[in-house]
This record gives C-alpha cells, structure tokens and sequence, in this order.
C-alpha cells in the first residue's frame, strides 16, 4: 500500500475539521489555510467526501462542512476509501503476463501479501477518527483550537495510541 497525497490530506483534512467544528459548519477556505492544502484541491476531496458519506454540506450563511457521523463512527478507511485510495497491497499483486504465477514462490508471495492487506484493512477499519482526535489530545503539540472539539468513548474499538501512526 502505497499512501498518496490525497489520502494524506484527506486524513488530515477530516482531522482539522473535526478539531476546529466546535459544533458548527467548517468553510474549507479555513482548512485551507491551517493546512496549506490548495483550497481547489480541498473542493475536490470533499466532494468525494460528501458522496463517500464522510461529510455533508451546510449551505448558507455560516455554512461549511460538518461529519455526517459522530466521530467514532468514521473509520480511516472510510476516508480513504471515499477518496479512491488503495488500500489493499496485494490488489495489484498479478503483475504482467510474462510473470510466471504457478511458482511456489509466486504463491507464497501472494498469499503473504493478502494476508498483510487483511491485518492493514482491519486496522484502518478499527482506527477512528476519534481515535486519532483523542490521541491527540493526550500529547503536548495538541493544537488549542482542538480543545472543543466533541468526543464520544470510542466503546469498543482498541487503543491505537500504542500503535504506529498512519503516514
């Protein structure tokens, strides 16, 4: 698995909205802005959001974006997900056709692989965004502004605070 950019910014964008909510409707020209992420860039991953069920859309005065969910109930691989990332390492895993698959080698490789990208896609499907707000918050460089954002008990879900981060 191999995380691109727009995986990474989306992560990162969901976090930001999550911690600055307060309650109310997030404008991505602020998440721009905090993030330096390109505000075109931003329209586009939301949009993606919204359709993945991540977000919705407030219009009107004081409009923005806000969770569709509690923060518990979104996954990180609900996020990914929504913005076509792959998260399966072995989905790729054939090749070209001059590859010789019947090898024992070839085999041992691959069931290797799907098995990594069981153990990934669990991990990412237990890791809430919660998880990754209350982690945060349980560390010094945790931003000022998080301090309101809401959070529920993550009943349930393991801790990741032990865990490797995601990249």
């Amino acid at each position: 698995m191999r995380l691109t950019s727009k995986g990474r910014y989306a992560v990162r964008a969901i976090l930001d909205l999550t911690f600055n909510s307060n309650g109310r409707p997030v404008r991505l020209q602020e998440i721009s802005e905090r993030q330096s992420i390109s505000l075109h860039y931003l329209e586009q991953l939301f949009r993606r959001l919204r359709k993945g069920g991540v977000v919705k859309s407030v219009r009107g005065p004081g409009g923005g974006y806000v969770l569709s969910r509690s923060m518990d109930e979104i996954s990180i691989k609900d996020v990914l997900l929504s913005v076509g990332e792959n998260i399966n390492p072995a989905r790729d895993l054939v090749g070209s056709g001059d590859i010789k698959s019947d090898t024992v080698e070839f085999l041992l490789t691959k069931g290797y692989f799907e098995n990594l990208g069981v153990i990934m896609q669990d991990y990412l499907t237990t890791a809430s965004v919660g998880d990754l707000i209350r982690k945060a918050r349980g560390t010094k460089e945790m931003p000022k502004e998080a301090e309101g954002a809401r959070a529920t008990p993550a009943a349930g879900r393991p801790d990741v605070s032990k865990e490797r981060e995601l990249s």
